[in-house]
């Protein structure tokens, strides 16, 4: 249920206009946005419980700040986008996480999870995918030597098949900053893969 076209964004902006007033309503657009999400930080981290925890966290703190959401030529899933880049960074900042758990946003914050969404198979199909791939592993240690400045616009433009403007509003960049960026983050990879 990602909003693709006019129709669909005026359903999202009623639907988050709903969600600001009731917490319940934001099940749907974790619904919506959980998949995009989920395999974005995937792919930037290769791990799937380090996956699970930051997008729980991307999630509880996109519900937290929801009131604050207000659109300015940013869409919602490019905000979504710019908090699950942000929780990454702190991570690999950090080198630790703390987590929210996933439990206290369903029974303390009233968030309802009412499509039948089942977690566990997409975990198993990913990890099975993960596993088909190797030469994405290979592409993805070789990723993940890169700084992190490098690994998000990779992971954004070709992954995420992010446009440069919308990878520049995620992370706060000028479009020649990422341009830039990405330039250097794939001639770094071409080298590192010759080796």
């Amino acid at each position: 249920m990602i909003f693709a076209d006019e129709a669909d964004f005026a359903d999202e902006e009623d639907l988050i206009e709903q969600a600001q007033s009731d917490p319940a309503a934001f099940g749907r657009l974790y619904d919506a946005y959980y998949s995009s999400i989920f395999n974005y930080i995937l792919r930037m981290t290769g791990d799937i419980e380090l996956a699970q925890d930051i997008t729980a966290e991307t999630f509880y703190k996109a519900m937290k700040g929801l009131k604050r959401f207000e659109w300015r030529g940013l869409s919602f899933s490019a905000w979504l986008y710019k908090i699950a880049t942000n929780e990454a960074r702190s991570y690999f900042r950090k080198g630790t996480y703390k987590t929210a758990s996933l439990d206290y946003l369903l029974e303390a914050e009233g968030l309802a999870l009412d499509s039948g969404y089942d977690l566990e198979a997409e975990f198993i199909e990913v990890q099975d995918a993960l596993n088909r791939y190797e030469e994405f592993l290979a592409c993805r240690k070789k990723i993940s030597e890169l700084p992190f400045k490098y690994q998000e616009v990779i992971v954004l433009r070709f992954f995420e098949a992010k446009r440069i403007k919308e990878i520049g509003s995620i992370l706060g960049k000028s479009e020649g900053t990422v341009k830039s960026l990405l330039h250097r983050g794939l001639e770094r990879l071409r080298k590192s893969m010759d080796k």
